[in-house]
């Protein structure tokens, strides 16, 4: 599924455009197309709608460079941050690994958004296999498993909406 690229056939009105997928063969069909369904499975595939996001369990996810560079050290092999799916990357100018660990209850200010951290993001076979290669790599969840109790970054929740960009700083707020 890593290599089914969905979008929207017109960017510029998210909220009216049909979605599209492009295949890994290069063909590209609208969601809702019976060929897509019987290429993605035998006996076909059903599409659900949503009119909002579909999260794990929160709206937003966050990890730090530093821990994705630990947790390649102790695998063994380059990881790319992709395979985790995080909404948001830190670089951690200081390297500390799991520095997202100490900002539980904490507020993080990023840009002009507020979000608070709430808890730590448990993991699951997904961040196994590659989303480039599609190759699988049982080692990472039994590593995550053993050395983290299962999890690797934090989930979050905005509390104050706001635009983000690239290398905006963030500024940890302490817990009341």
């Amino acid at each position: 599924m890593n290599h089914y690229r969905p979008s929207f056939a017109d960017p510029e009105r998210p909220d009216k455009s049909r979605t599209v997928v492009r295949t890994p063969a290069g063909a590209t069909f609208d969601v809702t197309d019976p060929a897509l369904a019987a290429e993605l499975h035998p006996d076909g595939a059903r599409m659900i709608r949503q009119d909002r996001g579909v999260f794990d369990s929160f709206p937003l996810s966050l990890v730090t460079s530093g821990t994705i560079s630990r947790l390649a050290e102790a695998v063994g092999t380059p990881l790319e941050v992709g395979r985790f799916r995080p909404n948001i990357l830190v670089e951690a100018t200081d390297g500390q690994p799991f520095a997202e660990d100490d900002w539980l209850g904490c507020v993080l200010h990023v840009g002009a958004m507020r979000m608070r951290v709430d808890k730590r993001d448990g993991r699951c076979v997904v961040i196994t296999i590659d989303p480039v290669t599609g190759e699988r790599n049982p080692a990472i969840l039994r590593t995550v498993a053993r050395e983290r109790q299962g999890c690797l970054g934090v989930y979050a929740s905005t509390v104050t909406p706001g635009r983000i960009a690239l290398g905006d700083p963030v500024l940890v707020e302490s817990p009341a």
